[in-house]
């Protein structure tokens, strides 16, 4: 397996441009990357109802930009990612990897777990785009565990490979049980269960989870009517003081990320720091600092003082850092299939029978910012008795094979 040092650059980057994509239940963003290691620009968002399927939305940020499809794209998405096919779980679009890629005649094409493009971003996230909520300093090559909420809830982490660089974690740690802590917590679990038949973590943290435990706190209280009736409301209403039953369900839905983010900081044991991203806590500003969420993450009983040390951080990035993590995810498959010795030589090719490329056997660790490695998983197939590329059986165009030579 080819790896890469954390002091060690990528090499030969390749200029071709490659499409981005940050893929949730609700919104899709779209970048243009110029080639590796080129910022991020043309960031755009589209809201996932406003398109049938993901290849439409895709056609409809290049059509915007005047473009066409570039050699190659990289897509985060809020979803499992075990096979050519991808249903999602919040919302209605399906595809085929294989499909897509022929479609817009990719040469490569990259599709992982936002959650997992996320973490990739970790180490690459400036200080001024992190805000600090208690804790004290992060022990450097410490596991780091990361979790937000939006549409859904999203968990993941980084840790060290040993040899001075970092392996992202792929799950679903959103859909782990519940605890309440309370008679009040109690009482909305049992709303859930009733609704859903399991109280998920992410069926409370989540945005229509704060929704759901709005209604469900003011039906315990004879409140015919609630006045909230989307999560935006629920969050404006508490953020204003102006409804009871809404600043009690943000507090709950803080409490609740913050008993479950204390549970993956014990599993990881993340003295590197707990990071929360996702489209929801950012948003709450200086009133999620003095929510109970803290107080929550550390009530661990005999535990409380391992927790009490470990830093938490709300990412505060403007700009998607899940596209970051899926560029960077994309410039490892690139590098792996242009550099001399680790990629796509003629030996490939002759081995593959000049397919299109999926994705990338192997493990690297590649540089992101000044002395961090993030090595990418992926999946292998043998061919002539060498570990290569996973392939698909649509071969690119004439000029796209030029390109890669």
């Amino acid at each position: 397996m080819t790896r890469c040092t954390s002091d060690t650059t990528l090499p030969n980057p390749l200029p071709a441009a490659r499409l981005v994509a940050d893929v949730g239940g609700t919104n899709a963003r779209f970048a243009w990357q110029a080639g590796s290691g080129q910022p991020l620009t043309d960031v755009r968002v589209l809201a996932c109802a406003d398109y049938p399927t993901l290849q439409a939305a895709m056609r409809a940020y290049l059509q915007g930009l005047g473009r066409d499809a570039p050699l190659h794209a990289a897509i985060a998405i809020a979803n499992p990612v075990t096979g050519d096919q991808v249903s999602m779980t919040n919302h209605h679009w399906s595809f085929s990897q294989t499909a897509v890629q022929s479609e817009f005649g990719f040469a490569t094409l990259r599709v992982l777990n936002d959650f997992t493009a996320l973490a990739l971003a970790l180490p690459a996230l400036p200080a001024d785009e992190l805000r600090q909520v208690g804790g004290t300093l992060a022990r450097p090559h410490a596991p780091k565990a990361l979790i937000g909420a939006g549409t859904g809830l999203g968990v993941s982490g980084l840790v060290p490979d040993g040899r001075g660089g970092w392996l992202p974690l792929q799950g679903e740690g959103g859909h782990v049980t519940l605890p309440a802590s309370t008679p009040r917590e109690r009482l909305v679990m049992d709303g859930l269960t009733r609704l859903y038949g399991h109280a998920s973590a992410e069926r409370a943290v989540c945005g229509h989870g704060l929704l759901d435990t709005y209604t469900l706190l003011c039906q315990a209280d004879g409140v015919a009517q609630p006045r909230c009736t989307t999560p935006a409301e629920v969050t404006d209403a508490a953020l204003a003081a102006s409804d009871a039953h809404a600043v009690e369900a943000l507090n709950m839905f803080c409490a609740f990320l913050g008993s479950v983010a204390g549970n993956l900081a014990l599993t990881l044991g993340a003295h590197g720091g707990v990071f929360i991203g996702g489209g929801i806590v950012p948003r709450l500003g200086a009133w999620f600092d003095a929510s109970p969420f803290r107080a929550r993450f550390e009530a661990k009983g005999r535990f409380t003082a391992y927790l009490q040390a470990m830093p938490v951080w709300v990412i505060t990035s403007a700009q998607s850092p899940a596209l970051l993590g899926a560029a960077r995810a994309s410039e490892v498959m690139d590098y792996e299939m242009t550099s001399a010795g680790h990629g796509y030589t003629s030996e490939l090719k002759n081995a593959v029978g000049g397919e299109s490329i999926v994705g990338v056997a192997g493990t690297l660790g590649m540089t992101l910012g000044s002395n961090s490695a993030i090595p990418v998983s992926r999946t292998a197939i043998s061919a002539k008795n060498k570990w290569w590329l996973m392939t698909t059986t649509s071969a690119p165009s004439a000029s796209r094979r030029a390109a890669l030579t």
